[in-house]
């Protein structure tokens, strides 16, 4: 089904705005799901599932309420810039017909707008001058960092320029690029929601990319915290920074043990190791009454 095309790009801020603004009669340009191609460097990678099939057994009861973002090609298609998910959902749902805001734009404002989309979904009234759909899902942190790594590499621009893009400040697209180099089983945790960006920060930390990928697994089975992460990758550093006294410095496994028993006990433990292996484990304990109650864990574990 054909449609009549907008008017040519104003700009990204004015771009934006008409999007909410229009269509101002209340009626939606509408156009064929087939003539719409997805957008290929979207930035959003992963689509859960339920949340997918909700969105689709919505959209089949109550319709695409929200226009589709779509720019025209060469070729008389349409690329979607924004509203993957609810493309996707209609898709599932069977709808043959969607609406859609027509707009000329350049790459550039393209790949801002489809990254903008994604990163302002709690307020974007404040970024968009849009009326969002409530029923989103925020990129993940390394979707997040790809994505504005793309707008660097592909537009050239500079850490403060890609900042300003996207309206964050440069220290956080800063530590937003540093998940990049997290080891691949530890960003693969991140895009999981396994561990949080906190955590992953943490892990960047470790020299050790084996050390880190073994942190971070206590993480997802213990439940450690970001600060028990940072206390260890110090650990590892002192020790790496002092090779020569690397006898005196005990093993990283010890602190692993403080950390897990802690968690279990619900209190301080300290481990004091010899020279020889050997060594005590202290246990805080607040009254004697508390003590009695400690004896009885001990005995459960046994």
């Amino acid at each position: 089904m054909a449609a009549k095309k907008g008017g040519l790009g104003k700009g990204m801020s004015a771009l934006i705005y008409d999007n909410a603004m229009e269509p101002t009669s209340g009626e939606s340009v509408r156009l064929s799901i087939n003539e719409i191609e997805p957008n290929r460097d979207q930035p959003r990678k992963i689509f859960e599932e339920q949340a997918l099939a909700e969105l689709s057994a919505s959209i089949k009861e109550h319709g695409v309420l929200q226009p589709l973002l779509v720019r025209p090609m060469a070729d008389g298609s349409y690329r979607l810039v924004a509203g993957e998910r609810r493309y996707r959902a209609a898709r599932m749902a069977g709808v043959t017909e969607v609406p859609v805001t027509i707009r000329e734009m350049t790459d550039e404002e393209e790949s801002i707008f489809a990254l903008i989309e994604n990163l302002h979904r709690e307020d974007p009234v404040s970024y968009t001058h849009l009326t969002l759909p409530t029923n989103r899902e925020d990129l993940n942190a390394i979707e997040e960092a790809q994505g504005i790594k793309t707008l660097i590499d592909t537009f050239g621009f500079t850490q403060e320029e890609a900042a300003q893009k996207v309206g964050k400040s440069r220290t956080a697209v800063t530590n937003s690029l540093r998940l990049l180099n997290l080891p691949e089983d530890i960003s693969n945790l991140v895009r999981d929601g396994k561990i949080s960006m906190g955590h992953a920060r943490a892990l960047l930390s470790f020299e050790d990319a084996a050390e880190a990928s073994r942190v971070a697994q206590l993480v997802v089975k213990d439940g450690i915290s970001v600060r028990d992460v940072e206390r260890l990758a110090k650990s590892a550093q002192k020790t790496k920074k002092s090779p020569e006294k690397r006898e005196k410095k005990r093993d990283i496994f010890y602190d692993e043990v403080e950390i897990a028993l802690s968690k279990m006990l619900g209190r301080k433990v300290k481990v004091f190791v010899s020279k020889g292996g050997s060594g005590t484990l202290e246990v805080e304990f607040f009254s004697k009454s508390d003590l009695e109650k400690l004896s009885k864990q001990f005995e459960n574990l046994e």
